[in-house]
C-alpha cells in the first residue's frame, strides 16, 4: 500500500464499539493480556487466530499458546494456520465478515489480502513508541540501546513491517535496574488498557516519519555472549535484556555461565574478564571500561543462584578469568 492510499485510509478510522465483529491475532502473553482486556471490555470476538501448538519443555510435549489457552478459557472459536495465506483462513473470514482485525505479536506477517477483509482493517498493538524499534523484539532492543523510554503504539497496520499510521501511543519510563520480563509485563498491561481506550476513541491517524525508524531485529543467541572488552554499563544492558531469553551468557574455562543480575561498578580497574573480587556481595569482573558485579548465576543444567550460593558449587576465586 502506497503512503497516499495509507493516508486516505487511515483518515476513514472512526471508533469501534463493543457490538462490532472483532478477530483477534496473538500468540505470547503480551498478546493474552491484550485478549483478556478486550474480553473484560465486553468486546465480542468472532475468531482467535494464533500459531500451531509449539514443543515445549523438557518433553518437547506440544504446547497451546498462551492466546489459544485463554480462548479455549473463553469458548471462544480458534484457527492455528501456519501461514495467512491459505484459502481457508481468508475464506473463514470473509464468511464472518469482521469489523476489524486486531493483532498483537502474533508472529506472522498479515499479507495485504487479508488486511482487506475488515471494514476498518488491521489495528496493531506494538511495543515501542513507533517509528522507533519496528520489528520482532522492540522491547530488548529498547534496553540495549539504553532508551529512558518506550511505550505502546497502536497502529493501523499495512503491508510493511509496523509500518502504518499511529492511531494512540503513550510512553513508559524504562526502570534503570529494569529486565526484559520485567518490561514486557509492563508494556502488555499497557497494551491491553490502551487497545481498550482505542477502539472506544475517535482515532486521530497520524503517518510515521520513516526517516526516523529504527529496527529491532531478532535476538540471536550469540549476541547474548558476553563480550568483557565492552564497557560495564553496555554489559549490564545485555544482562537485563536477555533476561529471561536467552540469558546473558559466558564461558568459564569449557563451562558457560549464564548471568542473571548483575550492577556496574565504575571504580573497577582489572583486565576485562578477569575475577578481581568474589563473596557473599558477589563476583566483581573486570570490562573494558569499569567492572560488573554479578549477582544471580546458573551454571549449565543447574539452577538460578544468588552469586553466595552459586560460589558454594562454583570456583570463581579472585584472578579467574571469563570469555572466550
Amino acid at each position: 500500500m502506497d503512503k497516499s492510499t495509507a493516508r486516505s485510509r487511515a483518515a476513514t478510522v472512526q471508533p469501534i464499539r463493543s457490538f462490532m465483529k472483532i478477530v483477534f491475532a496473538g500468540t505470547p502473553d503480551f498478546a493474552a493480556a491484550a485478549l483478556e482486556a478486550l474480553l473484560g471490555a465486553g468486546h465480542a470476538i468472532a475468531l482467535v487466530l494464533t500459531q500451531p501448538d509449539r514443543p515445549a519443555g523438557r518433553g518437547l510435549q506440544a504446547r497451546a499458546s498462551a492466546v489459544k489457552q485463554l480462548a479455549l478459557d473463553h469458548a471462544l472459536p480458534v484457527l492455528q494456520p501456519v501461514t495467512l495465506r491459505d484459502q481457508k483462513t481468508a475464506e473463514t473470514m470473509t464468511e464472518l465478515a469482521p469489523d476489524v482485525l486486531i493483532v498483537a505479536a502474533y508472529g506472522l506477517m498479515v499479507p495485504q489480502t487479508m488486511l482487506d477483509i475488515p471494514r476498518l482493517g488491521g489495528i496493531n498493538i506494538h511495543a515501542s513508541l513507533l517509528p522507533r524499534w519496528r520489528g520482532a523484539a522492540p522491547i530488548q532492543r529498547a534496553i540495549l540501546a539504553g532508551d529512558a523510554n518506550t511505550g505502546i503504539t497502536i497502529m493501523q497496520m499495512d503491508a510493511g513491517l509496523d509500518t502504518g499510521a499511529i492511531l494512540f501511543q503513550e510512553t513508559l519510563a524504562i526502570g534503570a535496574e529494569e529486565t526484559a520480563q520485567a518490561l514486557h509485563d509492563r508494556l502488555a498491561k499497557l497494551g491491553g488498557r490502551l487497545i481498550v481506550c482505542a477502539l472506544a476513541a475517535p482515532l486521530v491517524p497520524r503517518i510515521q516519519d520513516d526517516t526516523l525508524a529504527t529496527y529491532a531485529h531478532k535476538i540471536t543467541k550469540q549476541e547474548a555472549l558476553i563480550e568483557w572488552s565492552e564497557s560495564a554499563e553496555v554489559i549490564a544492558r545485555k544482562v537485563r535484556a536477555f533476561n529471561p531469553v536467552p540469558g546473558a551468557a559466558s564461558a568459564v574455562g569449557d563451562t558457560f555461565i549464564k548471568i542473571w543480575r548483575a550492577q556496574v561498578e565504575p571504580g573497577v580497574s582489572a583486565a576485562p574478564g578477569v575475577v578481581c573480587e568474589s563473596g557473599a556481595a558477589g563476583v566483581v569482573v573486570g570490562c573494558g571500561q569499569g567492572g560488573l558485579r554479578l549477582l544471580e548465576l546458573q551454571r549449565a543444567g543447574g539452577k538460578r543462584l544468588p552469586a553466595t550460593a552459586f560460589l558454594a558449587g562454583f570456583d570463581l576465586a579472585p584472578g579467574a578469568s571469563l570469555g572466550a
